[in-house]
C-alpha cells in the first residue's frame, strides 16, 4: 500500500503502520480517519521537515564538532518545531511535499534556513553557539526551555520571516505582552552584531525590503512556545486530555520533549499514543548548491511515523503554537478558555490578560523563599537537562 523509498528501504519495515482504529488521528490541528484517509495522513507526516543527526558538516565554531550524534537531538527537535512555523508562515498548513515534484522557491528558502552551515539562521551551528550565552557549552544536551530561548534569539535576525517569538514562562501566557510584541513594528535592532553571519548572507538570499515591509504590518506572525513541567518524574495523568487538545487546535506546532535519553518532536496523537518524528538517525550532511536547490529527500520522513504511549512522556516539554494573524491569536485564546471547561482536563498553563503581580509559590518547587525569580525559573525549567543522559555511541 505504501511503497518503500530507496532512501529508507532498510528502515521501512522497522516501523509499525497506523493501527486499524475508529479513533481519529490528529496531526497538527488536522483530523483524519485511518480507514479512509491513510494516504492523506502519511502525506501530511512526510511533508513535515524532518531534522536528524548529521555527520561531516563544517566544524561548529571552526574547530568544534562535525557531527551532532549523541547530543543534538533536542536541538534537532527545536529545528523541527520552528521549521513547522516557517512552513505555515511561507507555504501554508495545506502545503504538501511530494517526492520528485519540483518545489517552489519559498520551500528551499525555508529549508536553507536550517542547513548545517554557520550562516543559516537556525542551523545546528547557530543554535549551539547561541546556546553558549544560555550557559550551554557546545556539545552539551539542551532541555526544551533552553532550545526555545535560543530559537527566540536567532529569530530576531530572520527578517524574511519577521516573526514575533514569545516564550511564556512561569506556566503563564500573558495576552497583553503578546499583543505588544506582535504589534511592534521595530526592526531587529542589533542584527549587525550577529556573531556568526556575514552581512550579505543575513537575509538568506532575500531582499532586505521584504522583511522591513512585513515589519510595518499591524501584526507580526506569532510563534508561541510554552515550556512546561507536567509532573515530577512522570507526566501527571490529569494533564493528558489537555495535551491532546493542543494537537487538535489549528494553531498547533506540536510539542518538543521526549522520554529519558531521547528527545522527540510530537506532531499528533491517536488514542492513547503520541505520534512523533525521531531525530535519532545519523545522515550525511547535505551540501546546498549555488542556486539554493539541493537533494531534499533526507529532510522528509518517508516511513510511517513513530508512536509511543502518552504515559511514557517525560514531564518536561515545550508546547508550540503559530498565530499568523491577530484573529488567529484571538481564536486560540478562546479555545484555551473553552479547554478549561472540559471535564477531567487540568489546565497546563494559565491564560491571563496582564502579568500577575506575583509568581507561583516557590515552596512547591522546594526552593528557599529567598531564591530570586531568575534562579527559580532557571532551576525549574532547566532541571530537565539533568534527567537526560547522553547515550554511549
Amino acid at each position: 500500500l505504501f511503497p518503500a523509498t530507496l532512501t529508507y528501504d532498510t528502515l521501512r519495515f522497522e516501523y509499525e503502520d497506523f493501527p486499524e482504529t475508529k479513533e481519529p488521528v490528529w496531526i497538527l490541528g488536522r483530523k483524519y480517519s485511518v480507514f479512509t484517509e491513510k494516504e492523506e495522513i502519511l502525506s501530511d507526516v512526510t511533508s513535515r521537515l524532518w531534522f536528524t543527526y548529521r555527520k561531516n558538516f563544517p566544524a561548529i565554531g571552526g574547530t568544534g564538532p562535525t557531527s551532532d550524534t549523541g547530543w543534538g537531538c533536542m536541538l534537532r527537535c527545536g529545528q523541527m518545531i520552528f521549521a513547522q512555523a516557517l512552513v505555515c508562515r511561507h507555504l501554508g498548513r495545506d502545503w504538501r511535499w511530494m517526492k520528485g515534484k519540483r518545489q517552489v522557491d519559498n520551500y528551499f528558502s525555508v529549508l536553507n534556513a536550517f542547513i548545517d552551515k554557520k550562516d543559516s539562521y537556525y542551523s545546528i551551528h547557530q543554535i549551539a553557539q547561541m546556546g553558549v550565552g544560555e550557559g550551554k557549552s557546545i556539545g552539551q544536551w539542551y532541555g526544551p526551555n533552553t532550545v526555545a530561548q535560543v530559537l527566540r534569539k536567532l529569530a530576531t535576525f530572520d527578517t524574511w520571516s519577521s516573526l514575533a517569538v514569545h516564550i511564556a514562562m512561569d506556566n503563564t501566557v500573558v495576552m497583553e505582552e503578546i499583543r505588544r510584541l506582535c504589534r511592534s513594528s521595530s526592526s531587529c535592532a542589533g542584527a549587525a552584531a550577529f556573531p556568526a553571519a556575514e552581512p550579505e548572507l543575513l537575509y538568506n538570499g532575500h531582499p532586505e525590503e521584504a522583511g522591513v515591509r512585513d515589519g510595518l504590518s499591524l501584526w507580526k506572525p506569532l510563534v508561541l512556545l510554552i515550556p512546561l513541567r507536567l509532573g515530577l518524574t512522570e507526566i501527571n495523568e490529569a494533564y493528558i486530555e489537555t495535551l491532546k487538545h493542543c494537537f487538535m487546535m489549528p494553531q498547533s506546532l506540536g510539542v518538543i520533549g521526549g522520554k529519558p535519553n531521547s528527545a522527540h518532536y510530537f506532531i499528533g496523537y491517536v488514542g492513547e499514543e503520541l505520534i512523533y518524528l525521531d531525530p535519532h538517525t545519523t545522515q550525511p550532511a547535505v551540501e546546498p548548491s549555488e542556486r539554493g536547490c539541493f537533494p531534499d529527500e533526507s529532510f522528509h520522513c518517508q516511513h510511517p511515523p513513530c508512536r509511543m504511549s502518552i504515559a511514557e512522556l517525560d514531564p518536561s516539554i515545550a508546547v508550540g503554537f503559530f498565530c499568523n494573524t491577530e484573529e488567529d491569536f484571538n481564536d486560540w485564546c478562546q479555545q484555551i478558555r473553552k479547554l478549561s471547561l472540559v471535564r477531567g482536563a487540568l489546565p497546563m498553563f494559565e491564560l491571563v490578560e496582564r502579568q500577575p503581580s506575583h509568581f507561583s509559590n516557590p515552596d512547591v518547587l522546594n526552593l528557599t523563599p529567598d531564591s530570586s525569580d531568575a534562579d527559580r525559573l532557571e532551576r525549574f525549567f532547566d532541571s530537565e537537562d539533568e534527567d537526560f543522559e547522553i547515550l554511549s555511541l
